[in-house]
């Protein structure tokens, strides 16, 4: 008598999870969170709040922060984003869950990431009604976690602009791009923006090499 073995779940990963929820089940996530440090003194994010910018580098540098910490990120919606690129500016792409094309459920895919992320990045499909942001900015207060999203949003906590950027690293003809110098506008609310300067790596953004699957959103449910 014969069986087939199938490899049973990555416990590991599975345990950080569930450690995740149990800390946000707890409130203890309501200090500002740790940022990129091209990014500090410029924008600071709290839990359950929600942060709007133009650009995907930018919100990619916002989930940086974090990821280096240790914080568990997720990207729904970006079926362009570059890993190669993602990972240079310090996005942990081994704690960092991917889905590319939600489809009509993005909404239902946020609400169950933000249970286990503690900073989403979200380029929805289509126009947000007022509804729809305002059940997953009450999860984002329920489980002390982040929201950025690329394009518009009913409601947000500071939107983050990308003025204008100078590529370095090339000569006269030839040469490898390494950095950018990027101006940005950071406006919270109705209060005039804030205008800086960053330096980020420079890399030409490489088109999506693959997608983590949410497997592990079921074993820890």
């Amino acid at each position: 008598m014969s069986s087939t073995l199938r490899p049973g779940p990555d416990l590991d990963l599975v345990q950080q999870l569930r450690a995740r929820v149990r800390q946000m089940e707890s409130g203890g996530l309501r200090e500002p969170m740790p940022m990129h440090p091209a990014l500090r003194g410029l924008v600071r994010m709290h839990p359950g709040s929600s942060y709007r910018t133009d650009s995907t580098s930018l919100a990619v540098a916002l989930l940086a922060g974090p990821s280096a910490q240790g914080t568990w990120t997720a990207v729904v919606g970006v079926d362009d984003l570059g890993l190669e690129a993602a990972a240079e500016l310090g996005l942990d792409l081994s704690r960092t869950l991917l889905v590319p094309d939600p489809g009509s459920h993005w909404a239902e895919v946020t609400a169950a990431l933000l249970d286990v992320t503690g900073v989403l990045l979200l380029r929805p499909p289509a126009r947000v009604d007022a509804h729809t942001a305002s059940r997953i900015a009450a999860r984002l207060r329920k489980r002390s976690a982040a929201l950025v999203v690329q394009g518009d949003w009913p409601q947000c906590e500071a939107q983050v602009g990308l003025v204008r950027q100078q590529w370095q690293g090339l000569g006269q003809g030839h040469g490898h791009l390494r950095a950018r110098q990027v101006e940005i506008a950071v406006r919270h609310g109705s209060g005039p923006p804030v205008h800086g300067t960053v330096t980020l790596p420079g890399t030409e953004p490489p088109r999506i090499l693959g997608a983590r699957q949410i497997r592990l959103l079921r074993e820890v449910g």
